[in-house]
């Protein structure tokens, strides 16, 4: 019944925040999570929508940063979208440039695509070069797109521009948002046990313990994990619409309870006391 982790058009979603609003309310979800890849421009309409079904709609946002090389998302969540907007465009500027250079890169590599005009507030991503690079004719899959052009390594891949994991968490507990780290066992810079340490030192708070990617064994170790560093738990199908590859879920697959929700309302709470945005230490 609780969904954290979804995505709308306004970053790589195929659904509107209203649709995405009517299709997790027809799954049976009570509350849910719009975290957009470095943008909350969604969140307004999803709230909107959100109110008129009697569904609790949680703010949030996913950051793509970098530690130890590799990107490392982190979700925030209950931000307070004012203080976090300067710093989101800053982010959206960045991603708009990152797309340019991978466009280049194609047409270098002899495989020019041409992407639609983004709307104000959304955020380019590699999704939409998959897409363009379909709608080319250039591959066949989203799949063949990333494994030939757009993954970690190979020849179209440009890096996101230079964002840390302690700058991440940091600047979302400065806007009194919960940081949590984003499917952990997604992460390609060392293993859960090394990194979550130094995330922890960091300032973090929670971590994605349910995820389309996490096997049984993993889920069960990162709650272990979350009791041992006093962590929130928190869990989604990281939502990006319907169709989207062999390994997306439908919203509430994992139906998970409600419950999980308020020890994150609390922590949120904190972080908006005088004293909660502190930088851990």
């Amino acid at each position: 019944m609780l969904e954290l982790h979804c995505h709308s058009q306004y970053s790589d979603g195929t659904l509107t925040p209203t649709q995405l609003v009517e299709r997790a309310v027809a799954a049976g979800v009570k509350a849910l999570a719009l975290t957009d890849h470095d943008t909350m421009s969604g969140c307004q309409e999803a709230a909107e929508a959100a109110q008129a079904y009697h569904l609790t709609l949680v703010p949030g946002v996913e950051l793509s940063t970098v530690h130890r090389g590799r990107s490392l998302h982190i979700l925030g969540f209950y931000p307070d979208g004012d203080r976090l907007k300067g710093p989101l465009q800053a982010r959206l500027e960045g991603r708009k440039q990152r797309a340019e250079a991978m466009m280049q890169r194609l047409q270098q590599l002899g495989y020019p695509i041409q992407l639609p005009e983004f709307p104000p507030g959304v955020a380019p991503s590699r999704p939409h070069l998959a897409r363009a690079l379909l709608e080319a004719g250039h591959v066949q899959s989203w799949e063949e797109a990333f494994d030939r052009f757009l993954g970690e390594g190979r020849p179209a891949y440009v890096d996101y521009p230079q964002f840390t994991a302690e700058a991440g968490i940091t600047l979302l507990r400065s806007c009194a948002a919960v940081p949590v780290w984003a499917h952990p066992y997604l992460f390609a810079g060392g293993s859960v046990d090394e990194v979550l340490p130094e995330l922890v030192d960091m300032g973090l708070m929670g971590l994605e313990v349910y995820h389309p990617h996490h096997r049984r064994s993993q889920r069960e170790h990162l709650q272990q994990l979350s009791q041992r560093y006093n962590l929130v738990i928190t869990g989604g199908t990281d939502y990006h619409g319907p169709n989207r590859g062999r390994t997306a879920k439908e919203l509430n697959s994992f139906a998970l309870p409600l419950t999980l929700l308020e020890p994150l309302e609390q922590l949120a709470e904190q972080l908006r006391s005088p004293q909660g945005g502190q930088d851990p230490g």
